[in-house]
């Protein structure tokens, strides 16, 4: 009678569990894959003026370069994104575009192209910068960017 009531117990969790397990989002551990989705979340938290995880794409570690800007760090571009979500004078839109992915081990490289469009007092105006991001897989299994360079587009 205990034997028939355990196997009872376990098929009723079995048959409870199985729908969990089968809706739940597949683990991506193809690195281009999670790269491209973590790109991704960043342009829609930035547009959506999400804050809380601007910075979470870049690792603390972060070194970068703009045209004509000296060596930057992570913790002036986390600077510089909060005040751009903050300024509600403006709206400030990204949009990615990504040429190519390259994984090697723990380093990834990404060729892409960020368009940014600002509209202040009823007027767009659209800049193309080209970049190049260097991601490294961190401790915890998340992919960061550790550099970049980037620069505008010339017509």
């Amino acid at each position: 009678m205990t034997r028939l009531i355990r196997r009872i117990a376990t098929a009723a969790v079995i048959v409870t569990a199985l729908p969990c397990a089968l809706n739940a989002a597949p683990v991506d551990t193809d690195p281009a894959s999670t790269i491209r989705h973590a790109l991704a979340q960043w342009r829609a938290d930035f547009n959506a003026r999400r804050a809380a995880h601007i910075c979470d794409l870049f690792a603390p570690d972060l070194r970068y370069d703009f045209y004509g800007a000296p060596e930057r760090t992570y913790p002036l571009l986390c600077a510089r994104l909060h005040h751009a979500l903050a300024d509600t004078t403006q709206s400030l839109h990204y949009d990615l575009k990504i040429k190519e992915i390259i994984v090697s081990g723990d380093l990834a490289i990404v060729r892409l192209t960020w368009r940014s469009t600002v509209t202040m007092n009823g007027k767009q105006q659209s800049n193309d910068e080209t970049g190049l991001d260097v991601f490294g897989l961190q401790p915890d299994g998340s992919w960061k960017i550790i550099r970049y360079i980037a620069y505008p587009e010339k017509d």
